[in-house]
C-alpha cells in the first residue's frame, strides 16, 4: 500500500470527487439519449488530443480540451446534415480519433513510453493538481445551473425529440449543450481517469442507478452520488492495490453495476410478473 501525506493526495481526492460529478451527471443524459457510444468518441478525442499536445509540447489538457470542443463541433451539424443516426457518426468519429492518438504518439516516439503520455491513457493519481480541480469545480457549477435551469426542456428533449421540437423547444441546442458538457467533463477528467477509460465513468454510474429508479429526478441525483463513490473507491483500491487509478476506477463502477444487475428490483418484479404470467396461462 502506497503511504502519502493527506496534502499531497488533497488534489487527486478533490479532482475525483468532481470528476465522478461531472462525468455521472452528463451520463443520466447520455444514456437517457442512446447516445453511450458518445462516451467512446470523447474519450478517444480527448485522448488524441493529449497525445497531440505531448508531440508539439504544449500542456496535454489544453489540446485534449479542444480536440473535444472541435469534435463537438463536428459530430452535432454532420450527424444532421448528413441525416445519419448520431451513433453511426460517432462510431466513425471513434475509429478517427483513437487512430490519430496513437499516430501522435508514434511520431515522438522518445515520449511515448514515458510516464507523462501513459497517464494519458489510463491515468495517473499525481497528475491531477489544483488548477485541474479548479477547472472542474467551473465546470461543476456551470453544470448545475445548466440543469437547474433548463430541467424541463431537457427531460422533454431526452424522452420525445420530436415532441418536444413541436412544443417549441430548440432541441438542436440542448442535443449540442449535452455533446459539448459530456466533451469538457471527458477532456478534464482525463488525467485522473485515462482517454482509454474515462467513459466508463459516464456510462457505469448511470446504468447502475437505472437499475434501482423510474423517476428521472432521482436518477439525476443518485447517479452523481454513484460516480463520486465510485472514483473515491477506485482511488483508495488504486492506492492499496497499486493499480493504475483509471483502472482501478472502472473496476469499482463495472462491479457496482453487475451487482446492480443482481438485486435490481426491477429485474425481479419483471420476472415475477412473467412468473405470474405462465402461471396464469397454464391454468386456462
Amino acid at each position: 500500500m502506497t503511504t502519502l501525506p493527506l496534502f499531497f493526495l488533497l488534489p487527486s481526492i478533490l479532482g475525483a470527487v468532481l470528476a465522478g460529478f461531472v462525468c455521472s451527471t452528463m451520463g443520466t443524459f447520455v444514456v437517457r439519449m442512446n447516445l453511450s457510444s458518445i462516451g467512446y468518441c470523447m474519450s478517444h478525442a480527448a485522448f488524441a488530443g493529449a497525445a497531440f499536445g505531448i508531440l508539439i509540447s504544449i500542456d496535454p489538457m489544453i489540446s485534449a480540451v479542444l480536440f473535444a470542443f472541435a469534435t463537438a463541433l463536428v459530430l452535432g451539424p454532420l450527424s444532421e446534415k448528413a441525416r445519419l443516426e448520431s451513433n453511426v457518426v460517432i462510431g466513425f468519429l471513434f475509429s478517427v480519433m483513437i487512430a490519430l492518438g496513437f499516430i501522435f504518439l508514434s511520431l515522438k516516439p522518445g515520449e511515448a513510453a514515458t510516464g507523462r503520455a501513459l497517464s494519458i491513457l489510463w491515468g495517473s493519481l499525481f497528475s491531477v493538481n489544483y488548477d485541474n480541480v479548479l477547472l472542474l469545480s467551473l465546470l461543476s457549477f456551470a453544470l448545475l445551473v445548466f440543469v437547474i435551469v433548463f430541467y424541463k426542456e431537457l427531460v422533454a428533449v431526452m424522452f420525445h425529440r420530436k415532441l418536444a421540437e413541436s412544443a417549441g423547444i430548440n432541441t438542436k441546442m440542448f442535443y449540442f449543450a449535452v455533446l459539448f458538457f459530456t466533451g469538457f467533463a471527458v477532456a478534464l477528467s482525463l488525467k485522473l481517469v485515462g482517454g482509454l477509460l474515462v467513459f466508463a465513468l459516464i456510462v457505469n454510474p448511470t446504468s447502475t442507478a437505472y437499475q434501482f429508479f423510474y423517476d428521472f429526478k432521482k436518477i439525476m441525483i443518485i447517479s452523481p452520488v454513484i460516480g463520486i463513490l465510485s472514483c473515491l473507491l477506485g482511488f483508495y483500491l488504486s492506492l492499496i492495490a497499486d493499480f493504475p487509478i483509471g483502472a482501478a476506477i472502472v473496476i469499482v463502477s463495472a462491479t457496482g453495476f453487475a451487482v446492480s444487475l443482481i438485486v435490481s428490483p426491477k429485474r425481479k418484479k419483471g420476472f415475477f410478473l412473467k412468473s405470474k404470467q405462465k402461471l396464469d396461462s397454464s391454468y386456462k
